[in-house]
C-alpha cells in the first residue's frame, strides 16, 4: 500500500479515471468562464487572409500573459520596439487559467506548453499557435512526498500522482508511465492544477508530482531534510508555444500586434540566455525568490533556446501528444494540424541569430 493515504473530497482534488477527467476539466473551465461577461463558446472561423505585415494601427491593444517577456523587454532594450499598447500583463501561466482567460476575452496572447491548445480544442475553445520554441531536454522532475520510498518510475505503481490534464505536467506523467511499462490504471491520477502540487506533496495527498523550476528547488530546499527527493526521467516536454484565440487573429489590427510581438518574445529569450547574470537576478532572485546560487544551478541545467524554421516536427509531436491523451480517454481523438496558424511559421526563427534556429 502507498505510505500516504490522506483523503481529500474537494472537487479539485479527487482521484479520477479516464472519461470522468475530461468531464471534470471541462466543467471547471466552463464554470469559471461562465462567471465572466462577454463569454463566447468558440470563435466562429478559421484565421484567413494574408498576415498583416505593417505596424499595428494606432490604438491597438493586447492583453499578454507572458511574464518572462515582460521582465526581459526592459533590460534587453526591446521596450521601444513594442508597437502597440499592452493593456495588461496578467501573471498567469497555468493552461486552465489561460483557457479561461481566452474564453472570457480577458487574455489575447499567452505562452504555454503544447498541451493546453489540445485541451482547449477538446472543449470547443478555438485557438491557434503562432510561435514555437523547442526544448529537447527534460524540464520536469518528479518530486516525491516527504518520507516516500519511491526511487524510480517503476515504483509509481499503486501510488497517487498529481495530474493536471490541461497542462504540460499531465502529459509528462502519461509519458513517464508509458516508458515505465505502466498503464494509467496501475496508478491513481489525482486531479489537481499544478499550482496545488506543492501543497498536495507536503500534506501527503499525493505521493509524487512533476515539478519544474524554480518550484522544484524551493520544495527540495524545504522538505529534502524530511526525505523528499527529485526523480529525473528522460521524458521531454518538447514545445513552448505562443498562442491566441482565433477571434484575435481574425482582427487585422490585433493580428498585426501579435505578429510584431513574436520576434520580441524570441529575442527576449535569447537575451536571457546570453545575459545569465542579469536574468538570474531579475527573474530567479527578485521575481521568483530563490537564491542566486540556486538560480545559477537552474540556469546551468537549461539548454540554449531553439526556434524551428519549419513546424513539421512540432506538429508531429503535438499529434503524438494528442493521441496519447485520446488513448487514455482524456480527450476525443483530434487532428492537431489546425491548431497551428502557419502564416506565422518561421517568424520567431527569422528574428534570432542563426545559432538559435532549429533547421533539422
Amino acid at each position: 500500500m502507498p505510505r500516504h493515504q490522506t483523503h481529500d473530497h474537494s472537487p479539485l482534488a479527487r482521484t479520477v479515471g479516464r472519461r470522468s477527467f475530461l468531464a471534470l476539466a471541462t466543467g471547471m473551465v466552463l464554470g469559471l468562464a461562465g462567471c465572466s461577461p462577454g463569454v463566447t463558446t468558440a470563435a466562429s472561423s478559421e484565421p484567413t487572409g494574408k498576415l498583416p505585415s505593417g505596424a499595428p494601427p494606432p490604438g491597438t491593444k493586447l492583453t499578454v500573459a507572458v511574464r518572462t517577456t515582460r521582465l526581459q523587454l526592459g533590460p534587453a532594450g526591446l521596450e521601444k520596439d513594442v508597437g502597440f499598447t499592452v493593456s495588461a500583463w496578467p501573471n498567469l501561466s497555468a493552461g486552465p487559467d489561460i483557457i479561461q482567460g481566452f474564453r472570457a476575452q480577458s487574455i489575447d496572447l499567452a505562452a504555454n506548453a503544447g498541451i493546453p491548445p489540445i485541451q482547449a480544442k477538446a472543449i470547443g475553445v478555438e485557438t491557434r499557435i503562432v510561435a514555437i520554441q523547442v526544448r529537447p531536454r527534460p524540464i520536469y522532475t518528479f518530486a516525491t512526498a516527504p518520507g516516500s520510498s519511491i526511487t524510480s518510475a517503476a515504483d509509481f505503481r499503486g501510488r497517487k500522482i498529481g495530474f493536471s490534464q490541461g497542462q504540460a505536467q499531465g502529459v509528462v506523467v502519461l509519458r513517464a508511465l508509458k516508458e515505465a511499462g505502466l498503464k494509467n490504471s496501475d496508478v491513481e491520477l489525482v486531479a489537481l492544477p499544478s499550482t496545488q502540487f506543492l501543497t498536495a506533496l507536503q500534506s501527503g495527498q499525493v505521493d509524487v508530482a512533476p515539478l519544474g523550476e524554480p518550484t522544484l528547488t524551493k520544495y527540495l530546499d524545504q522538505y529534502g531534510k524530511d526525505g523528499a527527493t527529485g526523480l529525473t526521467t528522460d521524458v521531454v516536454d518538447l514545445l513552448t508555444v505562443l498562442w491566441a484565440p482565433v477571434e484575435v487573429l481574425n482582427d487585422p489590427a490585433r493580428a498585426a500586434a501579435v505578429r510584431s510581438f513574436v520576434p520580441l518574445w524570441a529575442k527576449g529569450l535569447v537575451w536571457a540566455w546570453e545575459n545569465p547574470d542579469e536574468w538570474i537576478d531579475t527573474y530567479y532572485v527578485k521575481d521568483q525568490g530563490v537564491s542566486e546560487a540556486d538560480g545559477r544551478r537552474i540556469v546551468s541545467s537549461l539548454q540554449q533556446p531553439q526556434f524551428p524554421v519549419s513546424w513539421d516536427k512540432a506538429i508531429a509531436w503535438e499529434q503524438e501528444t494528442a493521441d496519447l491523451l485520446a488513448e487514455g480517454g482524456f480527450v476525443p481523438k483530434q487532428d492537431v494540424s489546425d491548431l497551428f496558424d502557419r502564416r506565422f511559421e518561421g517568424l520567431a526563427a527569422e528574428s534570432v541569430p542563426a545559432a538559435y534556429r532549429e533547421t533539422s
